[in-house]
């Protein structure tokens, strides 16, 4: 009895050392699980947007079947370069053919029918920008020790300190990048530092550095007042475009010149990132604000402009107007590819979100979808939005563009144009005509139908701004006009 009462306290002793060498094991390993997961800080994010650069603005070809869809004149080796170790977007579109509403959009992550803001020189006031989350808010919610700036052209209302941002310029405007409007726009200006590229890529670099000192995660805007006008470039950019071969599109010397000295910025950034180390952790976002204005000195104008094979340009919702360069690159992003799925500014806030972590909050009221699955190249290949398609809204005559209010629903393969006025419909299948130069809405009523019931339905559920004759939206606030769908 002795020795079986022996041998069971053994047992138990055994039974009680094996439990704690297991107990042991398990919290080493979460231990190990949450060191590993503290070695993997917040990624750092650069957002470069450029202004008034069009889809075909630079020297990378941003759609693989369309050799179009480079300039046969400007040269963009840094984007180029930036291509090469990401991803590129065929299909993404600015939020508006403007830069304020385009601008608001990505920030909010909510198209500018819903904010209305649907035009620049808008009063804004009806807009709560203090409790509106926005970039710089949602990153600090995920993580405080995120610090964020805006450097260069704000262009929307309030302040970037009301948006959350640590550091900024302030509420600058195109004049704050030398803007003049008049015809001296389109004359060359020798400038050393054009439409401040440098002074504002030498802010960005010392915020980046700084944060990587302290070992903060950092979120940095860099908004450029290139390629918009006026023209100002280098000297010896100007020179050397001077005496290139122009293009059969392409021809204005001191446009490229300026578009060559704004890639030369970008490419103090990635030297910059390369040197402190940060590439494995940091995203690089590269996108224009709007397309680019197609009547640019020795353009064709409308019928072949800058933006073509893209019709029209900048103020409008065709395609010239809205379709953008945008590059992404970054940790778990397959280095040289390319993406069709149409993404649009509003998907930006909730990307970046997605990329950095999961939000305390879900958003209220936003358009834009994340997009994180298409980077890494993840099933399902779609974005997930509130509403299917991307929606663009232009409620007024406009003496440069189309001179007609209309709207449009990019969904899938096609888009739908519908003009205000009058109720016309257009229909494009851009998968094959890229150009919308074939009006298919007689050939499928239905879809067209589906479609025009979509963005009216769409338009209603957030109170857009609705057009009526010789209203401008300009200036008045919006709850003074009471007019809306």
């Amino acid at each position: 009895m002795n020795r079986d009462y022996s041998n069971k306290i053994a047992n138990k002793y055994l039974f009680s050392i094996l439990i704690s060498i297991f107990l042991l094991g398990c919290n080493l390993e979460n231990k190990k699980a949450s060191n590993n997961q503290n070695s993997n800080p917040p990624p750092n994010f650069i957002f470069i947007l450029a202004d008034d650069q069009g889809w075909n603005g630079t020297s990378v070809q941003m759609m693989q079947n369309e050799p179009l869809s480079k300039s046969d004149y400007h040269e963009t080796p840094n984007l180029e370069k930036l291509a090469k170790s990401g991803i590129k977007f065929s299909n993404a579109y600015s939020a508006a053919p403007v830069c304020a509403p385009s601008r608001y959009s990505i920030q909010f992550g909510k198209s500018p029918a819903r904010l209305s803001v649907i035009r620049v020189g808008m009063n804004t006031d009806h807009i709560p920008h203090d409790s509106l989350i926005s970039i710089p808010k949602a990153l600090k919610k995920i993580n405080e020790n995120y610090v964020t700036a805006h450097f260069g052209k704000w262009g929307i209302g309030s302040h970037p300190k009301t948006l959350g941002y640590d550091q900024s310029d302030g509420a600058t405007k195109n004049k704050d990048g030398g803007f003049i409007n008049n015809k001296t726009q389109w004359e060359n200006h020798i400038n050393e530092d054009p439409k401040k590229i440098f002074s504002l890529t030498k802010k960005a670099i010392k915020f980046i550095s700084e944060n990587v000192k302290q070992r903060k995660p950092f979120f940095v805007q860099l908004s450029h007042y290139a390629v918009h006008a006026n023209l100002e470039m280098k000297e010896k950019s100007l020179l050397k475009f001077q005496n290139k071969n122009k293009g059969q599109q392409h021809i204005n010397a001191g446009f490229s010149a300026m578009t060559q000295d704004l890639d030369e910025g970008l490419g103090l950034i990635l030297k910059k990132v390369d040197e402190l180390g940060i590439a494995e952790n940091t995203y690089i976002i590269y996108m224009s604000d709007n397309g680019a204005v197609p009547n640019i000195p020795g353009a064709k104008k409308y019928i072949k402009s800058y933006n073509y094979p893209l019709s029209r340009g900048k103020w409008d919702a065709m395609e010239g107007g809205v379709r953008v360069p945008l590059i992404i690159s970054g940790p778990s992003i397959k280095a040289n590819t390319e993406s069709s799925i149409a993404v649009s500014g509003c998907d930006l806030l909730p990307t970046l979100i997605d990329l950095a972590g999961k939000h305390p909050e879900k958003l209220e009221a936003i358009d834009g979808g994340s997009f994180k699955c298409v980077l890494f190249n993840q099933p399902p290949q779609k974005i997930k939005r509130p509403v299917e398609g991307i929606f663009f809204h232009v409620p007024y005559r406009n003496g440069i563009a189309l001179k007609r209010p209309h709207s449009a629903l990019r969904n899938g393969d096609y888009k739908l144009l519908k003009f205000q006025d009058n109720g016309e419909l257009l229909l494009f299948n851009l998968s094959n005509d890229i150009k919308e130069q074939c009006d298919i809405s007689k050939e499928k009523p239905l879809k067209t139908k589906a479609l025009e019931k979509i963005l009216d339905n769409y338009l209603s559920s957030v109170r857009a701004p609705k057009w009526k004759e010789g209203i401008t939206w300009k200036e008045i606030p919006v709850n003074q006009i009471n007019s809306t769908h």
